[in-house]
């Protein structure tokens, strides 16, 4: 029983990881990590403010990111 439960939570992380990572939602935890190993000193924005500044940086340039028009 406990092996199975196992293999259901495990199932369930790699799922989970799978969809953040197709979605992109992990992008502002990849961002969070980046900014705190290369550049220590910099204040790092709130998720609110990475989306803003990412959606701003996409339509400005689309070629960077997935746009439906």
């Amino acid at each position: 029983m406990r092996s199975a439960l196992h293999a259901i939570s495990r199932a369930g992380r790699g799922l989970r990881w799978y969809v953040r990572e197709l979605t992109d939602e992990s992008a502002y935890d990849r961002y969070v990590i980046h900014v705190r190993k290369d550049h220590p000193d910099a204040s790092v924005p709130s998720r609110r403010d990475f989306e803003r500044i990412r959606t701003a940086r996409q339509e400005a340039d689309p070629r960077q990111g997935f746009r439906c028009c």
